[in-house]
């Protein structure tokens, strides 16, 4: 089934490799399900299908942790994708997801340089005053080098390693076929969507390996920070004076930034996973703590623009308590309309009205829950709990976990913009929490939500939010006539159309469609059975081995058209009672 869908076999080499790395690991009958041994054996490639006892003790969490590291960056990055999806996987499968570094072992040096000399124009070493051509660091997308300009500047080069973008473009397309075949065969799958999940990965992955589109997020973050401090914070517990430019995006160096280098000013700081030389300085790790938690949380409810990956590895911490964010390969969007939907929800838990958040929940996933007033008795009994908990020490990440459950367990999912929001919250909470082990999540998101409310009730807001309504119902009205026009002139000629989509539906055809196959074969078969018979009792004509030749060969096509018969028989039932 997946040979028939290449367009070419320009993937087979890539597709030997990842069947072989998931037959080592014990995928073997998942491998035979997609289609992926046929096609390998159709191309004469041979897998190894005793070569598993070594990983059958492990996990199936583990295991599948272990193949997504030996397939490459595309499926390390897609492991780190699925730790977002909070919503589709329990707590094991997140933490084992999560332990998915994105490192690697840096590409040679001359291929390196020559990919520099075509992007940058020259030499990397004529180019700058200093270069050091041993890597800072190497992830499975890019690499860094550290370098210093005319003037004395400290920068890092970050580099895309040579030939990924067509590695990564044969394991999307794969991806796609194979997702495509397993919506078609398990309805399991199917529920949770996965043709849609690695649409939206091959989008993030396609835009991280574009290096300038990781410089222009990182502008525009900047831009939302100019001359920002803790007193931009309204509400904020952090308290006195405080110096300018709190929060630090390195500087892009547009003049040498292209597609595959990005140019950027060198952050001087203790990395945010050296919590022990934060403390050695002197650094006041509460007051970080706070000042990062706003700066999250500015980023998500005022901008709609955030980093979706704020762990410690991306964080550092500078003098005068600053702190600086780096690596914006991976960003979240949210709309003005999602932000209020996300204000709305978290207002609803703090001021105790389930009904809300239900709401909210329902546009959210933008289906049909099967008992509504179940949904709203769980969220009514997660309400009560998170609101007393205000009291007290508050847990973001335990109340998203929770909400979370809720949704799998009425089969419910989350967009993927929140997902990603979910991640982001619940590592701001854990970083929050090392810095300072009294960090308190809910003391410095309900000032942030309350500014947001009153916000929104503006003269300013509401002017433009009936600006907004009032030109959607002008431009309305303006097109009404003439789609009524369309519309009574479409049911004079008789072409008015009603299109009715049931998914179920679109099923029993294919089944119907199969049923009336099978029986058209049968029905062949018969008659070929019988016109045969008579034949043979005819005398004269040519004969093979003392039988009339055209008798002969009816019979023989009715064996074989009964023999085709009778394994898709036995194939469909096969397949109906595994469930896919």
């Amino acid at each position: 089934m997946l040979w028939e869908a290449m367009s070419s076999v320009r993937d087979i080499r890539r597709l030997h490799d990842i069947g072989a790395i998931l037959v080592r690991y014990g995928f073997g009958d998942m491998v035979r399900r997609i289609g992926l041994a046929d096609a390998l054996e159709r191309a004469g490639r041979v897998l190894h299908w005793h070569d598993t006892q070594a990983y059958a003790h492990m996990a199936p969490p583990e295991r599948v942790r272990r193949a997504l590291e030996d397939l490459g960056p595309t499926f390390v990055k897609l492991g780190q994708v699925l730790a977002t999806r909070v919503d589709l996987f329990e707590l094991e499968w997140i933490t084992e997801f999560g332990k998915l570094h994105d490192h690697a072992p840096p590409s040679p040096w001359e291929a390196v340089q020559q990919q520099l000399i075509e992007d940058l124009g020259a030499s990397p070493e004529t180019v700058f005053a200093g270069f050091d051509p041993q890597p800072l660091a190497a992830a499975s997308i890019a690499q860094v080098y550290i370098a210093t300009l005319e003037d004395g500047t400290p920068v890092v080069i970050k580099v895309r390693r040579p030939g990924i973008r067509s590695i990564v473009e044969s394991d999307l397309r794969l991806l796609a076929h194979a997702t495509q075949i397993a919506e078609a065969q398990s309805p399991e799958l199917r529920a949770f969507r996965p043709h849609e999940v690695v649409r939206q990965f091959s989008q993030s992955l396609r835009r991280e390996l574009d290096l300038a589109e990781e410089c222009r997020n990182a502008e525009r973050i900047a831009e939302n920070f100019v001359g920002y401090t803790d007193a931009d914070t309204p509400g904020s517990t952090i308290a006195g004076a405080v110096p300018p430019s709190v929060i630090v995006i390195p500087r892009i160096y547009w003049q040498w930034t292209t597609e595959r280098v990005c140019v950027q000013d060198r952050i001087e700081g203790i990395p945010g996973t050296n919590l022990l030389a934060v403390r050695q300085t002197g650094l006041d790790t509460s007051l970080l703590a706070r000042r990062g938690a706003c700066a999250v949380l500015k980023m998500i409810v005022d901008d709609g623009l955030f980093h979706a990956d704020p762990h410690p590895g991306n964080v550092f911490y500078l003098q005068d308590n600053r702190i600086a964010f780096v690596d914006f390969g991976m960003v979240g969007h949210l709309t003005e309309e999602r932000r209020d939907q996300l204000l709305s929800l978290l207002l609803g838990v703090f001021k105790n009205q389930p009904r809300q958040v239900a709401d909210v929940l329902l546009d959210w996933t933008g289906e049909n829950v099967t008992d509504e007033a179940e949904l709203v008795q769980d969220i009514d009994s997660f309400v009560d709990r998170y609101r007393r908990a205000l009291l007290k020490q508050f847990h973001l990440a335990a109340m998203l976990s929770d909400l979370v459950a809720i949704l799998r367990r009425h089969h419910l999912m989350l967009p993927p913009d929140l997902s990603l929001l979910v991640k982001a919250f619940i590592t701001l909470e854990g970083m929050g929490r090392e810095l300072d082990p009294g960090f308190d999540m809910g003391q410095e998101l309900m000032p942030v939500l309350e500014r947001a409310a009153r916000a929104r009730f503006m003269p300013a807001a509401l002017l433009r939010r009936g600006w907004r309504a009032g030109g959607d119902t002008l431009a309305l009205l303006a097109s009404l006539p003439r789609d009524l026009s369309r519309l009574l002139r479409a049911a004079r000629r008789g072409r008015l159309e009603i299109h009715v989509d049931v998914p179920r539906l679109v099923q029993v055809s294919d089944r119907l469609d199969r049923a009336v196959s099978r029986l058209t074969i049968g029905i062949v078969v018969a008659a070929l059975i019988v016109g045969s018979s008579i034949v043979m009792t005819v005398s004269g004509g040519p004969a093979l081995l003392g039988l009339p030749v055209f008798g002969l060969f009816g019979f023989v096509g009715a064996v074989l058209g009964a023999i085709w018969l009778l394994v898709s028989v036995r194939r469909s039932g096969r397949v109906s009672d595994d469930g896919t």
